[in-house]
C-alpha cells in the first residue's frame, strides 16, 4: 500500500508534436485556447493551466538532418542519444542496434533494477498483434518486452484497465475489435486510474504524426482538439500532489502542415505536479527524459 501512495510519474508521449509558429499552417494556432495546454508557440512564455511548466526540448540531438521516430523514441525511452550513437536519424521502427539499446537501458528496466514498481505501458494491443506479430515493432513494444511487462489487451480496455492509442476507440473496428466508444474525458479517467495504481505509467498517442504526414488540416484540428481535452481531463483526475504528469514528443510535424515532412522545431516537454520544477531544470534534449523520470522516482523512494 505504501508504494501505491508514493510519488509517481505519468508520461504521455505524443508523436510528431513540435513547437510551431503562429499562422494558418499551424492547426494549434487555429484552435487557440481550445488547444490549451498543447498550443505553445516559439517566442512566447505561455501560462499553463494547473501550474504547469514548459521546456523547449531539442529533438535534433546534435545530429544533422530531420529528427525521426525510431531514433527519437529510442532516445526518450532510454536516455541514450540514439542518433549520435548511429550517426543518423532513423525513421520508422528501431533497427537491431537501437533494439539492443532499449533492451539494456529502457526506462522500465532502469526502474525495475532500482526496485521501483509497479510500472505499466497503458496502451491496448489488439488480437491482430498477437495473431500475426509484425516484423517491425515500436520502441515502446521493445521496451515492454525487455522488462517482461505484460501487454494490455482489448479485454483490459473493456474492463477499464487500458487505453487505445486512439483513446476514443473509433479506430478499433478497423482491426476487427468491438469496444465502447469513449469521450476524451472518459478515456482520461481510465488513464488517471491506471496511473494511480502504478509508480510509472507510459501512454503513447501517434495520430498527430499521421495527420501531419497527410497534411490533413481538418483531421489535425479534430485530433488536437480531442487530445487537448484528454490531457486537460487527465490533469483534473490524477492526484497532482503525488503524481508528476509529463508530456513530450519525438519530433515536430503536425504544427506545420505546409510540409508533410518532420520539422526541425523543438518539441514541448510539459510537466505538472511535484516534479515539474525538476523537469524544468533537468530537461534540455530528448536524452534527458528518462534520466529525470528515474531521478524523480528513485529520490522519492529514498525519502519515503
Amino acid at each position: 500500500m505504501l508504494l501505491i501512495l508514493a510519488m509517481s510519474v505519468l508520461l504521455i508521449f505524443v508523436d510528431g508534436l513540435g513547437i510551431g509558429t503562429r499562422g494558418a499552417h499551424n492547426p494549434l494556432d487555429l484552435l487557440g485556447e481550445e488547444g490549451s495546454p498543447l498550443a505553445v508557440f516559439q517566442g512566447e512564455e505561455p501560462r499553463l493551466s494547473f501550474d504547469g511548466v514548459l521546456v523547449r526540448t531539442d529533438a535534433t540531438l546534435g545530429v544533422e538532418g530531420r529528427p525521426q521516430s525510431a531514433s527519437g523514441q529510442t532516445t526518450i525511452l532510454t536516455g541514450v542519444n540514439a542518433p549520435a550513437r548511429l550517426g543518423y536519424h532513423k525513421q520508422g521502427f528501431p533497427n537491431e542496434e537501437m533494439r539492443a539499446i532499449i533492451r539494456e537501458h529502457s526506462v522500465f528496466l532502469q526502474l525495475k533494477r532500482a526496485g521501483i514498481g509497479p510500472n505499466v505501458f497503458a496502451n491496448t494491443y489488439t488480437r491482430r498483434f498477437f495473431d500475426a506479430r509484425p516484423r517491425w515493432v515500436s520502441a515502446t513494444t521493445v521496451a515492454v518486452e525487455a522488462a517482461a511487462l505484460p501487454f494490455r489487451t482489448v479485454e483490459d480496455l473493456r474492463a477499464g484497465r487500458a487505453v487505445f492509442h486512439d483513446f476514443t476507440n473509433r479506430a478499433l473496428p478497423e482491426r476487427g475489435e468491438v469496444a465502447p466508444l469513449r469521450t476524451p474525458e472518459e478515456a482520461a479517467g481510465i488513464l488517471a486510474r491506471v496511473a494511480g495504481e502504478h509508480r510509472f505509467t507510459l501512454y503513447e498517442h501517434f495520430l498527430t504524426d499521421r495527420m501531419g504526414h497527410e497534411q490533413n488540416r481538418e483531421g489535425a484540428l479534430e485530433v488536437l482538439r480531442n487530445l487537448a481535452r484528454f490531457v486537460r481531463a487527465v490533469l483534473t483526475r490524477v492526484d497532482l500532489a503525488r503524481t508528476t504528469v509529463m508530456l513530450t514528443s519525438d519530433h515536430g510535424n503536425v504544427e506545420d502542415l505546409s510540409t508533410r515532412n518532420h520539422t526541425l522545431n523543438p518539441v514541448p516537454t510539459l510537466a505538472w505536479g511535484p516534479g515539474r520544477y525538476s523537469v524544468a531544470r533537468r530537461v534540455r534534449t530528448l536524452a534527458d527524459i528518462t534520466p529525470v523520470i528515474v531521478e524523480l522516482l528513485t529520490s522519492a523512494e529514498a525519502t519515503a
